[in-house]
């Protein structure tokens, strides 16, 4: 259990008697040997409990630091025993010694509290949460990122609903059904990041606040369904914390993996997929790319609108059969991802609400469309990105309903999806809001807007999406 400073109770005595260790030089001869005695049994006995837990490799410098104090204390207490001599080393010699292990205790503390292991939000809904995975392919479309005329294309759908509560259930895996997939994605998504892999392995031991397989929620109602498509190079659980929030308040999230563009995918048979997205340094063909990226991300998003009818049909088996009410289906996004959800939208009428995740939009055609859409932009500094608002406006004033861009105050690209609750706290990379207030606000923006397009709820949606931004009614 985490207990401060990202560190649990053994990690942070670990880290106060290798300092401890360490100091004991410089404090007077009196109590010198004490605290030498006191840090050594403190660091051993917490590196003891650390080798039985796990230990993470954050804490790798805080045992090399210390261990290498315990071993000048330990050579000093044998000599002593034998009845040698004990020779200090001088000062000037000692203090570049001491700098570097209290270097290294410190990269260590601070690689703690900058990569530490997501603590998922507690749902604020009237439902547990359940989730499961399932994997659909579309016999009507050829897998276009292979060469093989016989692959079709395939994706992987996680679904988070409405679940009954139990309090024994054991709790979903972030990253992965299992302990290997969840090693498997982390190592992919940094790899894509260009990251050693083992920089997201916290991530990859994280639970989340669902249980697998759990019961459906009692009552016989059905859900409005939600679809999500993740960033470039995404995968299904990048924003877990939001899916988790809109399903304990009665919706059902459905988020897709997208083979060949996700950073890595698994599929039943046991292949692992990897990312074929790479930057050209063309502008202009990156453009081109990027565009064929979403068309095929908006055709897999109708797809999986299908397949869920059909889950609910009783003609594909599920848990959620007879609860999903396709009707009332919102496209959704982050990054790509949000301008797949727009281009979904306006091909396939059946998505009755669009919410883009700072998405530029991508569609090469773009027409007139009924759905009303939420936008939620990053907090655009003057001069950066010039294209990307009047773009976005462009799209948004298309659509025949009424729709909203909002720009979140402090925010960052990534603000809008899990990342603060794990990468480190850099504004530019996941905004200045700190660990959870990013996830918090995109969580109860869009369910503000799906309230009011899905379920009819009353009331003045403008007034409430003010309180979380600058807002644009268009």
């Amino acid at each position: 259990m985490t207990v401060f400073f990202g560190l649990s109770f053994a990690e942070l005595s670990a880290l106060a008697a290798a300092v401890v260790l360490v100091l004991a030089r410089w404090l007077p001869p009196g109590a010198r040997r004490a605290s030498a005695w006191a840090g050594a049994a403190a660091f051993a006995a917490a590196a003891i409990v650390l080798a039985v837990l796990g230990i993470r490799w954050q804490l790798v410098p805080v045992l090399a630091g210390g261990g290498t104090a315990l071993t000048f204390a330990a050579f000093s207490v044998l000599r002593r025993r034998a009845g040698r001599p004990v020779r200090r080393a001088r000062w000037w010699l000692a203090l570049p010694g001491t700098a570097a292990c209290l270097a290294l205790i410190l990269a260590g503390a601070v690689a703690a509290w900058a990569l530490p292991r997501p603590v998922f939000p507690e749902p604020s809904g009237a439902h547990a949460v359940g989730t499961t995975v399932v994997q659909w392919t579309d016999p009507d479309r050829t897998e276009t990122a292979t060469s093989r005329t016989e692959d079709q294309r395939t994706v992987v759908v996680q679904l988070w609903y409405p679940a009954q509560r139990d309090p024994a259930a054991r709790r979903a895996r972030y990253l992965g059904r299992t302990p290997q997939e969840a090693q498997l994605v982390a190592q992919g998504q940094a790899g894509y990041l260009g990251l050693p892999g083992f920089i997201l392995d916290e991530a990859a031991r994280a639970h989340t606040r669902s249980a697998p397989n759990a019961p459906v929620a009692a009552g016989g109602g059905r859900f409005p369904v939600v679809l999500f498509s993740p960033g470039l190079g995404g995968v299904r659980t990048q924003s877990t914390a939001w899916a988790e929030e809109l399903a304990s308040r009665g919706y059902v999230v459905a988020a897709l993996d997208h083979p060949y563009d996700s950073a890595v995918v698994t599929l039943t048979d046991g292949r692992t997929i990897r990312t074929r997205v790479a930057a050209t340094g063309d502008q202009t063909e990156d453009n081109r790319r990027a565009a064929g990226w979403t068309a095929v991300r908006a055709a897999d998003l109708s797809f999986v609108l299908t397949q869920l009818g059909r889950l609910d049909h009783g003609e594909i088996p599920g848990l959620l059969t007879g609860r999903l009410d396709i009707r009332r289906a919102a496209a959704t996004g982050h990054s790509l991802g949000g301008a797949a959800a727009l281009q979904a939208a306006r091909q396939d009428p059946r998505f009755a609400a669009v919410i883009d995740m700072d998405g530029f939009p991508r569609d090469p055609t773009p027409q007139p469309f009924d759905q009303p859409v939420l936008a939620l932009t990053h907090d655009v500094k003057p001069g950066e990105e010039p294209g990307y608002l009047p773009r976005l406006t462009q799209m948004l004033q298309l659509s025949t309903a009424t729709s909203y861009r909002l720009t979140v105050p402090g925010s960052a690209h990534l603000t809008f999806t899990d990342a603060p609750l794990f990468l480190p706290p850099l504004p530019a990379l996941v905004g200045s809001l700190g660990r959870t207030a990013g996830p918090r606000i995109t969580a109860a923006a869009t369910a503000a807007f799906l309230d009011a397009a899905l379920r009819g709820k009353p009331g003045d949606l403008a007034a409430t999406l003010s309180g979380y931004g600058h807002l644009t009614v268009l």
